[in-house]
């Protein structure tokens, strides 16, 4: 029996209400823009048109796999931050509200700074660091990421936001310390591997299955690149460097202490809009 797509739309989303998916309007709406073709505007414009049946059955199939824990952003292959419209792949976390409080701080550091230079450590599709050139049109940014898939995502994800005059990615494996002749930088973010290593198997499906493993897996304590950065990264500090983290439940102290061991001064950790502790940030004092 044909169905328009509001119809459609609404069935979808009342299944993942069902199935207790918190963003099942946000979901439902991006599964059949996705396999329909249509933007959000000519979804709501078409919403009394009938559904094609291939598009109907596409789109159930997406939301059957997605129920099977297949996340949304991997599905449609693309994401929102920061009003940014990004590339997703299977090589990249899938950037997450919570991270934008990291965005957020950062870019009211950086926006009276004018001229500067930031670096988004651990980049992943680069969500950070291009909320920040977004923001701060005189910064220059240098996203850099291990993962070679991920990088790609960096660029797509530069070039479609038009940012290819501000921002660059690179190939820096954090653990190994900073490359050669990279200068220092004014601002640096990273939203770094934190889950330790045991718990990784104790996940949601949607993450343990599907998520970069590389990007989750922080050590046996979860705080490796943590320590990593604030030790061997002070090469590419001066005093006065600001550095912010993205931290998991229950690190901040943790990370406070070893900011504050490192040289760092002027800490301070801030609360996501849930109210927990989400990021750390210090300003370099005395390197070590």
């Amino acid at each position: 029996m044909a169905i328009t797509y509001n119809n459609l739309y609404m069935d979808i989303r009342q299944e993942l209400r069902t199935a207790g998916i918190q963003a099942a309007t946000l979901e439902a709406r991006e599964l059949v823009c996705y396999a329909s073709g249509k933007t959000r505007q000519e979804l709501m414009r078409d919403a009394r048109l009938y559904v094609p049946a291939a598009i109907e059955e596409q789109v159930r199939t997406l939301v059957q796999r997605h129920l099977a824990g297949e996340p949304v952003a991997y599905l449609i292959g693309e994401w929102e931050f920061y009003g940014l419209p990004l590339d997703i792949s299977e090589h990249v976390l899938i950037p997450r509200p919570d991270t934008e409080v990291l965005a957020e701080e950062a870019i009211k550091f950086v926006q009276p700074l004018e001229e500067c230079r930031v670096l988004d450590l651990c980049a992943g599709s680069g969500c950070v660091g291009l909320a920040i050139a977004s923001q701060a049109p005189k910064a220059r940014v240098v996203l850099g990421e291990l993962s070679e898939g991920a990088l790609r995502i960096c660029r797509q994800n530069i070039r479609r936001n038009g940012l290819s005059g501000q921002v660059v990615s690179l190939a820096m494996d954090v653990m190994a310390g900073p490359p050669a002749h990279m200068g220092e930088f004014d601002c640096i973010v990273s939203n770094p591997p934190y889950i330790p290593r045991a718990d990784i198997a104790t996940l949601d499906v949607s993450v343990r299955d599907y998520e970069p493993h590389m990007a989750l897996d922080g050590g046996e304590d979860g705080l490796d690149f943590y320590r990593t950065i604030c030790r061997d990264w002070q090469a590419v500090m001066h005093v006065g460097t600001r550095v912010l983290f993205e931290v998991g439940v229950g690190q901040a102290d943790d990370v406070l202490r070893l900011m504050r061991s490192a040289g760092f001064g002027d800490t301070e950790v801030i609360a996501d809009p849930a109210g927990i502790p989400r990021v750390v940030c210090g300003t370099l004092c005395d390197s070590v």
